[in-house]
C-alpha cells in the first residue's frame, strides 16, 4: 500500500532587522522589547544594532536586550546601514529607525510581500502625536511616490536587490533614505504595504511642527536641485535643534 506524501512547508525567509543608532540609550530597550514581543520565538530572525560609537551606552543596552551589535568605524546613517547589511545573515534586510515601531504582524507581511515578487518596500507612517498636520503628513505616505518616501517608514529589501542597487550612498549624510528608492525600483518591484509603522514626533516637538517641516522641505528641494551635501549638512546643523547629523 502506498501513501501520498505530505508536502513539507517551506522554511520562512530569514530576516535581518538592522537598526542604525547614535545616542539612543533612552529608547533602544523599548524598541528591542517591542520587536521581541511582536516577533515571538522566530528562529529565522536576527536583530542587529549598527552603532556609530554612541558615548551614552546604547551598544551596551542593545546587547543586554539581546541584539547583536555591529560597532561601526564610520558614523553616519548610510555607512551604518551598509555595515549592518554586510554583517547580516538574512535573505531579507529590514532597515528600521531606532524610534520607529513596526506593526505587530510586520514579519509575515514582509515575508508575504517578498514571496509575491516584491523586491523592496515600506509601510505607511503615523506619528505618536495627534496634531492635525502630522496626521495629514502621514496620510500622504500611502501613495507610491518617491518624493514622499521617508526613512521613518522603514524599508525592507531582498539582499540580492539591495546588492544590485549598490546599497546606500555613503557620500550622502542627508537624503540617503530617499535617494536609494529609485535605484531599488530599477532592481525589482517596490511596494508600499497598507499597514502603518509608528514613529516618534519628538523632533517636531523640539523644533516646532511647521518650522521643522519647512526645513525638511527646503533641504529636500535643495538636494534635488543639486546643492552639495556639505552645504546641506551645514544648513541642517544650523537650523535643526537636537539633530544627530
Amino acid at each position: 500500500m502506498s501513501y501520498a506524501s505530505h508536502p513539507v512547508a517551506a522554511a520562512p525567509a530569514f530576516v535581518s532587522i538592522i537598526i542604525p543608532t547614535y545616542n539612543e540609550a533612552a529608547g533602544i530597550g523599548q524598541l528591542l522589547g517591542h520587536l521581541q514581543a511582536t516577533a515571538g520565538p522566530d528562529a529565522a530572525l536576527e536583530v542587529l544594532v549598527a552603532d556609530g560609537g554612541s558615548p551614552d551606552g546604547t551598544a551596551h543596552l542593545a546587547r543586554q536586550a539581546g541584539a547583536r551589535v555591529v560597532e561601526c568605524t564610520r558614523k553616519g546613517r548610510a555607512a551604518q546601514l551598509n555595515a549592518g547589511a554586510a554583517a547580516a545573515a538574512g535573505r531579507i534586510l529590514y532597515f528600521l529607525h531606532a524610534d520607529t515601531f513596526p506593526p505587530p504582524n510586520f514579519l509575515p507581511l514582509i515575508r508575504a510581500a517578498v514571496a509575491a515578487g516584491v523586491g523592496s518596500g515600506c509601510f505607511r507612517l503615523r506619528f505618536n502625536d495627534s496634531h492635525w498636520f502630522l496626521r495629514a503628513n502621514a496620510w500622504f505616505t500611502r501613495f507610491d511616490i518617491d518624493l514622499i518616501r521617508f526613512g521613518d517608514q522603514s524599508l525592507f529589501v531582498e539582499r540580492a536587490v539591495f546588492q544590485q542597487a549598490g546599497g546606500f550612498r555613503e557620500d550622502l549624510v542627508l537624503m540617503e533614505d530617499q535617494e536609494i528608492i529609485g535605484r531599488l525600483r530599477k532592481a525589482g518591484r517596490f511596494q508600499v504595504l497598507p499597514h502603518t509603522v509608528e514613529t516618534s514626533a519628538r523632533k517636531y516637538h523640539e523644533n516646532g511642527v511647521f518650522r521643522l517641516q519647512a526645513i525638511f522641505t527646503l533641504v529636500a528641494v535643495m538636494h534635488w536641485l543639486g546643492v552639495p551635501q556639505a552645504r546641506l549638512v551645514r544648513l541642517y546643523r544650523h537650523l535643526i535643534r537636537q539633530g544627530k547629523v
